[in-house]
């Protein structure tokens, strides 16, 4: 089931959170929607839950508008806010037994609903356990048990391993990687390098405006420009390996590095790659290539650049 966000604005007072905001994402991705803290993150994602009705635009999931429809929607819809609201006080298997009732599951089928969402949550081991007495992970186990209890098509997930151990990210990760090959989700994280594992596509956006959409290859080529590639040379003079690099037509600069006089970044032309080139130099020059790779921009430099403005 898709989710359509057409010119999406939600203002407070003179304040725009989410200044007409438009994607789409289709069944079966997961997306990674990113930005600094007041970029409108979770304005978006409640304005998808139906959570809050916004200033102008239409939010779609399926075909049925949020705003015109929105219990119809919420039927379709797993929803795991940023603060985990679970009553510490109940058992597991009472809490989720309560959430599949709110959610209107039959009363023969919450017993196999329940037990089959302790199973794929990994929570066997403590469902007769409180709440309370749970660790932050299994916390988030449990959150995620009740966003889908209900069987939902779409998944709103908001900064779902916030405050994990690596361990404990790792596994809310692989489930969430297992969920999303049929369903439609949405997370948001702080933890780059998690939604770069997870998700098929990143949204960032910022001052409530998306500032980049694709995927991590694609953020990182689109912030990048041109090729860039480092190369160490040996058995050659550095001088003449200078001036044989810059007549090669592929490359557009040539730089060296202090700490190593045999290190050479080199950055290609637009549209070109400079890797065989400059490895056919080295053979028909009879000198030794050490390393060569291509300088891949980090996606929190990314991030950075695209927010920091």
């Amino acid at each position: 089931m898709n989710v359509v966000i057409k010119n999406l604005t939600q203002k407070y007072g003179n304040q725009y959170a989410v200044d007409n905001l438009s994607f789409e994402v289709k069944t079966g991705e997961i997306v990674g929607f990113l930005g600094p803290n007041g970029a409108g993150k979770t304005t978006t994602m409640k304005a998808i839950t139906g959570y809050i009705e916004p200033t102008d635009g239409e939010v779609f999931v399926g075909n049925i508008s949020v705003t015109e429809n929105p219990n119809e929607t919420k039927r379709h819809i797993g929803y795991l806010p940023e603060h985990n609201p679970l009553y510490v006080d109940m058992p597991i298997i009472d809490y989720l037994r309560y959430m599949a009732e709110l959610q209107g599951i039959s009363k023969n089928k919450i017993t196999d609903r329940v037990l089959e969402m302790v199973h794929i949550c990994g929570l066997e081991g403590e469902k007769h356990k409180l709440i309370g007495e749970l660790s932050k992970g299994y916390r988030q186990r449990v959150g995620l048990a009740q966003a889908l209890i209900h069987d939902p098509e779409v998944l709103i997930l908001d900064e779902p391993t916030t405050g994990l151990d690596p361990n404990q990210i790792f596994e809310i990760r692989e489930l969430i990687k297992r969920i999303g090959r049929e369903k439609t989700v949405i997370l948001s994280s702080h933890i780059l390098a998690e939604v770069e594992a997870t998700c098929d596509r990143i949204i960032i956006i910022n001052h409530g405006k998306i500032v980049a959409n694709g995927t991590a290859n694609q953020l990182r080529k689109a912030e990048h420009g041109n090729e860039i590639v480092q190369v160490c040379i040996e058995d050659a003079d550095r001088n003449v390996v200078f001036e044989k690099l810059q007549q090669i037509s592929s490359i557009e600069l040539v730089d060296t590095n202090i700490d190593n006089p045999q290190m050479f970044e080199v950055q290609a032309k637009a549209n070109q790659s400079c890797k065989r080139d400059i490895f056919a130099l080295c053979v028909a020059q009879g000198w030794t290539i050490t390393e060569l790779h291509t300088v891949e921009t980090k996606l929190e430099d990314v991030f950075r650049d695209l927010t920091l403005k």
